[in-house]
């Protein structure tokens, strides 16, 4: 049963969750709050203290300016602060897509307070060849979503992704459904105050080799079709090291939990 919480910080305030004891680990994603970990933080929580939380801006987590722009950096930030709320000196720390980007800001904004780090598909677009083209698609992107809304932008973005439309023949998609008031609002954060600046990091490669913190770059096993599997593999070369394979796709913890966390707990360890 996880309890609660809010933290008050000097620009916003944060949502969190907190499972279980034993040595902390961290979930965190951007723009995913806290839900989509809840089975991956329920089966850790047997062993070890887990928290997790919505990143700044998204739902629970409201910001006092609501326009202010969302980096790896300042999500770093934060999750020092959920540290020092929940009273850890040390932990270890998953993320996820964006929020693998946070892990790899966090393990070089503050060292000495993360162990084992594992980027789970990380966006990082500036260490990919094209990454001119790159930084243009992304651009367009936000522009499609200024000028046509939410369901084109996402689409576009999806496309971009490389995740796959349904092929002729298949069937038509579901009905296009009017996103809720919050999930609009979550978009609207995403799309035009934090992807450019997710996309747009480049990781200290040589503090992240460097530091004390460990790296380890994770990698979905049916991602290969996906941007992030360059991204990933584009990170773990400048590191100098091998990927750890884990079950399912770019949100592999949401649908294999078990498995996930059976990798996870190996990596860890």
């Amino acid at each position: 049963m996880a309890e609660t919480h809010t933290l008050k910080t000097p620009d916003g305030t944060l949502y969190y969750e907190v499972r279980g004891s034993g040595p902390a680990v961290v979930l965190t994603g951007a723009p995913m709050d806290a839900g989509p970990f809840e089975a991956l933080a329920d089966l850790l929580a047997t062993e070890r203290t887990v928290i997790t939380h919505d990143p700044r801006g998204i739902g629970r987590s409201p910001l006092d300016d609501p326009a202010q722009d969302s980096t790896p950096e300042l999500r770093a930030d934060d999750l020092v602060a959920l540290l020092d709320a929940v009273g850890v000196e040390r932990a270890d720390l998953l993320g996820s897509s964006g929020g693998a980007v946070t892990t790899l800001a966090a393990a070089t904004r503050h060292p000495g307070r993360f162990g084992t780090i594992v980027a789970h598909e990380p966006p990082l677009l500036e260490l990919l060849p094209n990454a001119v083209e790159q930084r243009a698609s992304t651009e367009e992107i936000i522009a499609t979503y200024h000028r046509d809304g939410i369901m084109a932008a996402f689409g576009a973005f999806m496309v971009n992704a490389g995740f796959p439309l349904p092929e002729e023949g298949e069937g038509q998609a579901p009905p296009e459904q009017e996103p809720g008031e919050q999930e609009s609002a979550d978009a609207h954060r995403f799309f035009a105050h934090e992807l450019r600046g997710t996309t747009r990091h480049v990781p200290d490669v040589e503090a992240l080799r460097e530091g004390p913190a460990r790296v380890v770059v994770g990698l979905g096993v049916e991602s290969a079709i996906l941007l992030t599997d360059r991204t990933s593999r584009a990170l773990a070369k400048a590191l100098g090291v091998e990927p750890v394979m884990f079950p399912g796709g770019h949100g592999g913890f949401e649908d294999d939990p078990r498995g996930f966390a059976e990798v996870l707990r190996r990596v860890l360890s």
